[in-house]
């Protein structure tokens, strides 16, 4: 028993560490902390996804434009990124395309300033009665399910095809959405804090001011990027329907006489615009939530 024992154990000598040599050092006394620079981590990851999306419509038109070449689609329907490339600069240097896409921008821009505007104001008006909100909130709610979109010859036929008419579309399309933003913040603050106000002797319209309106800011806010969608499709609607100018005007000629190529590019400028116009509410919200949220 006492040698399967033995048997069992290895022994390995261990040398003996001379006094002069240094001392092991722990791991505990040679760890630095990990600190973690979150700024530089956010602006690598934003840096990497913009390559990512660069990259992936770099991959699609070349994929696309390969796609024709062989001829593994129809060139007729689908056209080509290099026939598009081509027909815009034509567009651009001997048509009006430039012109157009002014045409479109400011029609919707307007539009959707007046609507987000009006809208948030209306929206607000709602804290000042109660009897007043609640006699128009089902209305408000009947303009929203209303397709508004079904009312452009409406309002083409009323206000003619000239600008105001596409401004209006745009306008009608904002309005309901910014109210019901702006009515959602009014109900939802926080009514101690207006009893603490008027405790204070704070007067009504400085209650309105100091506290309703900070307090709605974000809801309001939070409709913008929905409004300048909605804003760009009412033009464009109204456009298609009558209009002498605009991006929909050069869509809709360019599928009458059956140029595809010109109604590609009609797509890939309105793609473009509506990108440049959703950035341009990004920096917006930015700026107005610096002001007003806290």
């Amino acid at each position: 028993m006492e040698t399967a024992r033995q048997d069992a154990f290895v022994i390995h000598t261990v040398k003996a560490v001379p006094p002069s040599a240094e001392p092991v050092r722990s791991l505990e006394t040679d760890s630095v902390p990990l600190i973690l620079d979150e700024e530089a981590l956010a602006r690598k990851r934003s840096r990497r996804i913009a390559i990512g999306r660069l990259l992936v419509a770099v991959m699609i038109f070349v994929v696309w434009e390969l796609f024709t070449r062989f001829g593994w689609i129809d060139k007729y329907y689908w056209s080509s990124p290099s026939a598009i490339v081509q027909t815009m600069w034509t567009g651009l240097t001997q048509g009006t395309l430039l012109a157009d896409i002014g045409y479109t921008s400011a029609s919707t821009v307007i539009g959707f300033i007046a609507g987000t505007l009006f809208g948030s104001v209306l929206g607000l008006s709602f804290w000042w009665s109660k009897s007043y909100a609640g006699i128009s909130e089902p209305y408000l709610i009947i303009l929203n399910a209303l397709p508004k979109l079904a009312l452009a010859p409406v309002l083409v036929i009323l206000l003619g095809i000239g600008f105001f008419s596409k401004a209006a579309l745009a306008f009608s399309m904002t309005v309901v959405v910014s109210a019901l933003s702006a009515y959602s913040g009014v109900k939802s603050v926080d009514p101690d804090m207006e009893r603490l106000m008027y405790s204070l002797g704070a007067k009504r319209r400085q209650v309105f001011a100091k506290v309703v309106v900070p307090w709605s800011m974000p809801w309001m806010i939070s409709s913008l990027r929905i409004n300048i969608a909605l804003a760009l499709a009412g033009a464009i609607v109204g456009e298609f329907i009558a209009s002498s100018k605009g991006v929909g005007r050069m869509i809709m000629y360019a599928g009458t006489i059956l140029d595809i190529n010109l109604v590609w590019v009609g797509v890939v400028v309105l793609s473009a615009l509506s990108i440049v116009m959703y950035w341009g509410v990004v920096l917006l919200e930015k700026w107005l939530a610096k002001g007003f949220v806290k």
